[in-house]
């Protein structure tokens, strides 16, 4: 039986780090794993009380199907009244989730053959979009040296007419890197230069470091953005599938933008009525536990930095992780990790980060996160 092509460069043999984890497991050898982000698997969750009622009440709203292609009003009021109502919620699109708003903003803007400007180091979920979009990927640095801020020179340089968006990652996954109100609003000049559109990716922006509040490219000059968030990171409901697109800018471009996406959205409606109807409340009784949430990502950060104190390493302004240079190959030091410590972590070309990094997130309870952290700065001071 013959599979496509595209079905046969998705698959590839597993690389040495995950033939020794799979080679571990099977030996009966607790992993602490620090590449998962899942903070579910650490006991943080929606309140379950209050999750319940909130869905029992939006299955009974749901019981008669009556879908809206960007999605039901209600949830994207609530969607607006969070980014205080400057973006409106007729230009917001409710999606199943980031991959997917992804997904619907590579299909909008490019062809097959089309190069998508996205950020140098970068996570491979990209890679597999754009596959399936057909699109090509290039990439722009970010500079360690300025704690992984973007080159915006070279972000300049690698524009060409192919290109059909700039994706931003802020907080960035996997540096932690924020971007600054001066560099988007450089940002944004360059879009207006070329005339193209940057997709905004704002999964983490709950978890700062450094500042109150998040600088949007949506809250620049710039001529049209997609902002990409939702309930995932957000509240810890990854399983909501809740996710939404903001399109702002220039008004004819928003319209142009607004008017495919909600052919492609009708095309699948493939959000659930109830999860949708449930999004004004998960905001509105949701704070308290944000807060909490919020505190234990901060206070699990600072365990990390404390540990890695010494080591070379950029500090996360935002997000779940942290990137650490090493003086030593990569890929030995994670299999050393693994085999003599049980800690699994990536090497840094995982995320098209120069040699020689480490990767990992501080998503842990605290005394597995200092007794991994220690062990880990032990090697990077070797």
């Amino acid at each position: 039986m013959r599979f496509s092509s595209l079905a046969d460069s998705l698959t590839a043999p597993k690389n040495p780090l995950y033939l020794l984890h799979d080679e571990l497991r099977a030996a009966g050898q607790p992993i602490l794993d620090l590449v998962k982000g899942n903070v579910n698997e650490h006991g943080i969750v929606y309140p379950q009380d209050v999750l319940s009622q909130i869905l029992q009440d939006a299955t009974a709203r749901a019981r008669v199907y009556k879908p809206d292609s960007l999605g039901q009003i209600e949830a994207r009021d609530a969607i607006s009244s969070y980014y205080q109502n400057r973006i409106p919620s007729a230009q917001f699109v409710i999606t199943p989730g980031t991959s997917i708003s992804y997904w619907y903003c590579f299909k909008l803007l490019a062809e097959p053959g089309d190069e998508i400007l996205t950020p140098q180091p970068s996570y491979p979920l990209f890679d597999y979009i754009a596959r399936l979009c057909g699109v090509t990927l290039t990439t722009y640095a970010l500079d360690e040296s300025e704690g992984w801020a973007i080159d915006l020179e070279h972000l300049d340089r690698q524009v060409s007419s192919r290109t059909r968006a700039i994706v931003l990652i802020s907080p960035h996954n996997p540096t932690g890197m924020v971007a600054s109100p001066e560099q988007l609003h450089e940002l944004a000049g360059i879009a207006a230069r070329y005339e193209i559109p940057i997709i905004s990716d704002e999964v983490f922006n709950e978890f700062l470091f450094d500042r109150d509040a998040l600088p949007r490219p949506a809250f620049t000059d710039a001529p049209l953005v997609f902002t990409l968030n939702g309930f995932s990171k957000m509240f810890a409901l990854p399983g909501m599938k809740i996710g939404w697109i903001g399109v702002s800018g220039d008004e004819h471009l928003v319209e142009r933008a607004l008017s495919a996406l909600e052919l492609v959205s009708d095309t699948f409606l493939p959000v659930s009525e109830a999860a949708q109807f449930a999004v004004p409340h998960i905001f509105a009784k949701g704070q308290q536990f944000l807060a909490g949430y919020r505190q234990w990502i901060i206070d699990s950060r600072n365990v990390a930095l404390e540990c890695l104190a010494g080591c070379d390493v950029v500090r996360p302004a935002g997000g779940f992780h942290v990137t650490v240079r090493l003086s030593m190959d990569e890929d030995r030091a994670a299999l050393q990790l693994l085999r003599d410590d049980g800690i699994l972590v990536h090497p840094g070309y995982f995320y098209d980060i120069a040699p020689d990094h480490l990767v990992m997130t501080f998503i842990q309870e605290d005394l597995d996160l200092r007794k991994a952290y220690t062990a880990i700065a032990q090697l990077c001071r070797q």
